[in-house]
Order: structure tokens, then sequence, then C-alpha cells
């Protein structure tokens, strides 16, 4: 199947979204494991597993408004894949780290440079779209 740029930033938005609805449930299933009701209630587990779901929060939506522009301005399917793929490794290997409590180490490391890697193309790519012929 041949994939339209605006298809290929669906499939790596779906799976974004996927990925954050995944660390929100790990959210919800530390605070009812450790009866929080708000907050992280001062248990580290909670606070790692909110801060793995709001990482990912904090740069999903920048992600996904990019792919979307990328695809409406006329880039390549390749493109978008380029940039969502890179974009969905760093934050599944970010992510998934993280909220397993890991702490600081290489695999959050490697996701947050494939992240902003993903993120510095994408703002490159649609700064250069108007001077492109």
């Amino acid at each position: 199947m041949d994939m339209t740029p605006l298809h290929a930033a669906g499939l790596w938005s779906g799976l974004m979204i996927l990925l954050m609805t995944v660390l929100a449930f790990r959210v919800v299933a530390n605070r009812r494991k450790h009866r929080v009701l708000f907050g992280d209630g001062g248990v580290p587990q909670v606070t790692v597993a909110t801060r793995a779901f709001g990482n990912a929060a904090e740069y999903v939506p920048v992600g996904i408004g990019a792919l979307i522009l990328l695809a409406l301005l006329g880039y390549q399917s390749w493109a978008i894949h380029a940039v969502g793929g890179v974009l969905f490794a760093g934050r599944l290997i970010h992510g998934l780290w993280l909220s397993h409590g890991k702490g600081p180490g290489p695999a959050r490391l490697i996701g947050m440079i494939l992240t902003l890697t993903a993120l510095i193309a994408a703002g490159a790519m649609l700064v250069a779209c108007p001077f492109m012929g």
C-alpha cells in the first residue's frame, strides 16, 4: 500500500497517542496500587509514572502538529516517516525507560536525543518550506 503524506502523519500520530495512553494507564495503575487519589502522594513510583507521562505530553503534541503541517505543506511520505519514526522511537525508548523507574541512563539519553533530533528536523523543514521552489 502506498501511503500519502497525510496517512503517514496519521500513522505516527496514532502510534504516539497509543503510547501516551499506555503511559497514562501506568499512572492510573500506580495510583491505585499505592492508593493515591491526587498527585503523586509522595510515592516515588507514582512520581516516576507521572513524569514519564508528563514528559511525553510535553513533546508529543508538538511532534504531531509538525507531522500534520509537513504533510499538508506537501513533504513526501518518506520525509514524514523519517521524522515520525525517529520521534516515535525516541518517545518509546524514553517513556518506557522512565516509566519503569530506571532513572537517568543510556536509554533515557538516547530517547531524548532521538526526540530532539526529530523535532529539530521538523522545525528546520517547516522553516525551509516557504523558501523551496
